[in-house]
C-alpha cells in the first residue's frame, strides 16, 4: 500500500467520516483553510489512481467511496511507523512515550489490562 501525503490523508479522513460523496460534499466537510476545488479534485483523482477511492459515474459527476477501510490503513501505517522508527518493537514505542512523559502510569495499567484480557 502506497504511503499517503498529509493532504491525501486529510481527504481520506473526510471520506471515511462521510462514507461516500461528491467532491463538493467532501470540500464542505474539510477543515479551514479549505483547499481550492481543483486541488481537492486532483487529490481525489490521485487517491483513485492509488486505489484508495472508487469513483462511480452519476450523470456528469462522480460519487466517490473508500476502497480501503480506515482500520486497515491505520494498521499498515502503524506497522510501518514502528518498523521504521522503533526497530519493529512496540516496547520501544511505549518506552519512548513513557520517557517523554506522553503516557501516564494509569494509561499503562489500562494497556496492560487490555493485553491480559483482550476483547473477543
Amino acid at each position: 500500500m502506497e504511503k499517503l501525503s498529509q493532504q491525501e490523508e486529510d481527504v481520506m479522513q473526510v471520506v471515511w467520516q462521510m462514507g461516500e460523496g461528491f467532491i463538493k460534499d467532501f470540500l464542505d466537510q474539510m477543515a479551514e483553510p479549505k483547499p481550492p476545488y481543483t486541488t481537492l479534485a486532483s487529490t481525489i483523482k490521485n487517491l483513485e489512481r492509488k486505489e484508495f477511492l472508487r469513483g462511480d459515474k452519476l450523470g456528469n459527476s462522480y460519487k466517490y467511496s473508500a476502497l480501503i477501510k480506515e482500520e486497515d490503513y491505520k494498521k499498515r501505517f502503524m506497522n510501518g511507523f514502528v518498523n521504521n522508527y522503533f526497530q519493529n518493537s512496540y516496547k520501544e514505542l511505549v518506552t519512548f512515550f513513557a520517557q517523554n512523559k506522553k503516557i501516564s502510569t494509569d494509561e499503562l495499567q489500562e494497556i496492560i489490562k487490555m493485553i491480559e484480557n483482550p476483547k473477543k
